[in-house]
Order: C-alpha cells, then sequence, then structure tokens
C-alpha cells in the first residue's frame, strides 16, 4: 500500500508511544521522533527531557510566536508540564550518561541484525557532527529506533550498517510504518505487522534475515 511521508509518520510515532509506561524519563531524537510526544495517551504520565537542557516537555506547541523561546532539540516550539525545569547542556548530558534515561526514541539511516545504529552521516557529505546520539544510545535503558522502512527505495534495515556507526550493539527496537521489530541476541524478530502490509510486504522491503513467529507464517497461508 502507498502511504505518504506524513501518514508513515504518523503511523510509527503512534506506535512507539505505546511503548512508553507511567514514570518513565524518555529522550527524543530531532526529527520524526519528536513527534512521539504528540501522541502519549493522557493517561500516561511520562518525562520528557530534550537534550538541549529541559526535562518537563510536553506536547509540540503549534500556537507559538515566529521565534520560540521554548523548543525541543530540533528547535521546534514545545510546550511544558507543571514542573518543568531548564539547565544547561552539562546537566542535560549528566542526565544521559549517568543512566537517568529509560527510553531513547532515535532515527535511524541504517540499522542491521547485530543491532548495530548508522544514523549520523554519509561519507562525502557535510555533516555538523554527531550531536547527542552517541551518549543517548549507550547511556538510555532502552533504544528504539522510529524510522521509514525504506528511503528513495532504499533498504535500511541490513545484514550489516554500510555507513558509519553510531553505536554497535545497542538498539532494541525498530518500529516502521510497516512492522515491529525487536532486536535480540538471537536476531531481528518480527513482533507486529501493520494490518495494510503483509508478511510478503515486510520481508521484501527488508536486507536483514528476519525471524517469523509462526503466527505470521499461518496468517500467510
Amino acid at each position: 500500500m502507498e502511504l505518504s511521508k506524513e501518514q508513515k509518520r504518523d503511523i510509527i510515532a503512534k506506535r512507539v508511544a505505546q511503548e512508553l509506561h507511567d514514570g518513565d524519563v524518555v529522550t527524543l531524537g530531532i526529527g520524526l521522533p519528536t513527534e512521539v510526544a504528540n501522541h502519549v495517551p493522557h493517561d500516561v504520565n511520562i518525562i520528557l527531557q530534550s537534550e538541549n537542557g529541559m526535562i518537563g516537555v510536553g506536547h509540540r506547541d503549534f500556537n507559538a510566536p515566529e521565534r520560540p523561546i521554548v523548543t525541543n532539540a530540533g528547535g521546534l516550539p514545545v510546550t511544558t508540564k507543571p514542573g518543568a525545569c531548564f539547565f544547561d547542556t552539562t546537566m542535560s548530558f549528566t542526565l544521559i550518561r549517568g543512566g537517568h534515561v529509560d527510553v531513547t526514541v532515535l532515527g535511524a539511516l541504517q540499522v542491521d541484525e547485530e543491532g548495530n545504529l548508522a544514523n549520523w552521516m554519509v561519507p562525502e557529505v557535510f555533516v555538523p557532527g554527531m550531536g547527542g546520539a552517541m551518549d543517548l544510545v549507550v547511556g538510555a535503558k532502552k533504544v528504539i529506533v522510529a524510522m521509514e522502512h525504506t528511503a528513495k527505495g532504499e533498504k535500511r534495515i541490513l545484514k550489516k550498517c554500510t555507513l558509519p556507526l553510531t553505536a554497535a550493539h545497542e538498539v532494541d527496537m525498530i518500529v516502521t510504518e510497516m512492522c515491529v521489530i525487536d532486536v535480540t541476541p538471537q536476531g531481528l524478530v518480527l513482533k507486529e505487522i501493520n494490518p495494510l502490509f503483509s508478511l510478503e510486504d515486510v520481508i521484501n522491503a527488508t536486507d536483514a534475515e528476519l525471524i517469523v513467529p509462526e503466527v505470521f507464517t499461518q496468517q500467510a497461508v
């Protein structure tokens, strides 16, 4: 099924939000992951931390002025929750590196069967730097990659990453518009398939070897 980019991002953000639980301290990477904040259920009380120096982040602020003062790490205006506070980069990364983040959600260029993540550069293309991604994937207790399954027809879930790594063996879950995959010591386990797609669709769009539970093979018959 052909989905627009906006539809894909909405599906992914909504599904990632289901992985967040009461009391979780969560850091969202720039881009698609920041949209997760808009889909956290009202009865789930999480604590959002932004690496640019804020804890207690709320949802996107669509009524912000042209030059907002309060933004997330991606520069987008956000609301704050009661008790929110602001601090410098040193404190922000003390929280991250100190193991106080329960879940981080990041975008990716590539992920592979070993849970390796490449999300910061394409060779010969200028980038300003890795940012906080390396710290987040190592410091957080759970790492969720939120990304579109393919990009410009290229598969992004690979047997082995070909781009420079951000971190090795740190990804715990991959959420795309097509499916949800758990990264385990045995390999990539298919956890869910979006009903809009078939098992064959997922396998054809994935370079990596997937471990497919029997329930999905029965559905495909």
